[in-house]
């Protein structure tokens, strides 16, 4: 049977079987199928042309890829909303934290409760943060027309806010953050009166100059090795929320050249610096364990007494520096003598494993007992002018195998290095890192 009869068949039978309906079931029937066609018929809201140009036609294939189309959303009406107070029933007031402030004054001059106070602190995250708070920080209250806290916001920093929130249980706190954009910048400078100078003309912060010296300072002795046409390159991080610089990150690879001798550190995922053949840039030992003013007298192992006119050995290194300075371990250790006499006055003896032993004589306080256990640039003592002396210094010795050795030239023993099997890895990102610092240093010399 051809298919384009079933629709008038079907619609014959139905007229049949309505006719044979009694008459009261063909009126009811009639009324609902002309309610239904009025309802079907009739908009659901008020339309404009406005509304159907803001609306665009959903069609499947018509979709393309990356628009944005608006869409209804049907609310469940058991949702409960009530609690939510209309966005522009919301009053936002700021008050900056002064000297002297506390919450509950704070709270006060806002016209706050003491009972708003109490809720708000109940939560423990927020009650901890909030005792934190110092002169010059932000608070923001959310309020309603009826007073009601809403919400507090504090900016912890510039990436992170503590938000306290009102729920129908009490007050919520969570810590908002704020996504840190890291970019990579750079910075050379040749040295032309001190290293300090040069890194500053460069742009560098001081906490990143500090940084270099450190990771250098293993090989290079900043006070006394630094020379007039030394240069350095640093690639290093700067972090931005919102486009705006907010401070900057990691030092990601560094070269210092000194005395023509160049010096290269790059920065593994374990947070310690090695060369580009893996090698670690921190020593087992301090070159020098005092920050000092100047060397007084250097070593000297045929020095002639400057009284006797005698040949009588110098075995270490006096540096000045003022009364109080921080003496610190050269190397991990354990103190085999602390104690004083007057010849060297307050001076501590530390021994490192079986060849090393270093000496700190003519300090002012000694703060380590014989059979300590001490740390790499933990401060044992300050310097003084206790013992035989003229004048304030740190007399410092460092003996190899029971040998007086030159501090400053001694060879210092590396610190573990990379396992073979982190070598590959490590080898092609100090490649890539040193690369883009030599190709940003030639830029920068051919737009001198």
């Amino acid at each position: 049977m051809p298919m384009k009869y079933i629709p008038i068949r079907i619609s014959r039978a139905l007229a049949r079987a309505f006719q044979n309906l009694p008459r009261r079931h063909q009126v009811l029937l009639s009324s609902v199928c002309a309610l239904t066609l009025l309802v079907t018929l009739l908009p659901s809201e008020p339309a404009s042309a406005s509304q159907n140009a803001q609306k665009p036609k959903l069609d499947a294939q018509e979709l393309i890829l990356g628009q944005r189309y608006q869409l209804p959303l049907n609310i469940s009406q058991t949702e409960d909303i009530s609690e939510q107070a209309p966005l522009d029933d919301i009053r936002w007031s700021g008050y900056e934290v002064k000297s002297g402030d506390s919450l509950a004054l704070i709270f006060d001059r806002m016209g706050l409760t003491p009972q708003q106070l109490y809720q708000v602190t109940r939560d423990k995250q927020g009650d901890q943060l909030l005792r934190k708070i110092h002169p010059g920080d932000t608070l923001r209250f959310a309020r309603n027309s009826e007073g009601d806290l809403l919400q507090l916001a504090y900016s912890l920093n510039a990436t992170d806010t503590l938000i306290i929130s009102k729920t129908a249980t009490g007050y919520v706190s969570e810590i908002e953050q704020k996504a840190v954009e890291t970019r990579e910048s750079f910075a050379h400078a040749e040295i032309t009166s001190s290293f300090w100078n040069a890194a500053i003309s460069a742009g560098l912060a001081e906490n990143q100059i500090m940084s270099i010296a450190d990771m250098f300072g293993w090989d290079i002795d900043f006070a006394l090795d630094i020379r007039e046409g030394d240069e350095f390159s640093v690639l290093f991080e700067k972090n931005y929320v919102d486009g705006e610089f907010i401070g900057y990150g990691r030092i990601l690879a560094a070269e210092f050249i000194n005395r023509g001798n160049a010096y290269q550190a790059i920065l593994h995922d374990n947070g310690e610096y090695y060369t580009a053949e893996g090698r670690a840039m921190r020593k087992s030992f301090l070159r020098s364990p005092v920050n000092f003013t100047y060397i007084s007298s250097n070593f000297n192992p045929r020095r002639l007494h400057p009284v006797t006119g005698r040949v009588r050995p110098h075995n270490g290194i006096d540096y000045v520096a003022s009364v109080g300075t921080p003496v610190m371990s050269s190397g991990d250790g354990k103190v085999i003598a602390s104690a004083y006499n007057n010849l060297n006055g307050h001076y501590v003896f530390i021994q490192h494993g079986e060849r090393y032993v270093t000496k700190y004589l003519h300090l002012s306080k000694r703060h380590v007992r014989t059979g300590d256990r001490v740390k790499q640039g933990q401060t044992i003592g300050r310097v003084g002018a206790t013992g035989r002396v003229t004048g304030a210094h740190l007399h410092y010795e460092f003996l190899v195998d029971g040998v007086h050795r030159n501090p400053r030239t001694v060879e210092l023993p590396q610190a573990e290095s990379l396992a073979q099997s982190e070598l590959p890895r490590f080898t092609r990102l100090a490649e890539q890192r040193l690369a883009i610092l030599n190709d940003n240093r030639r830029i920068l010399i051919a737009l001198r």
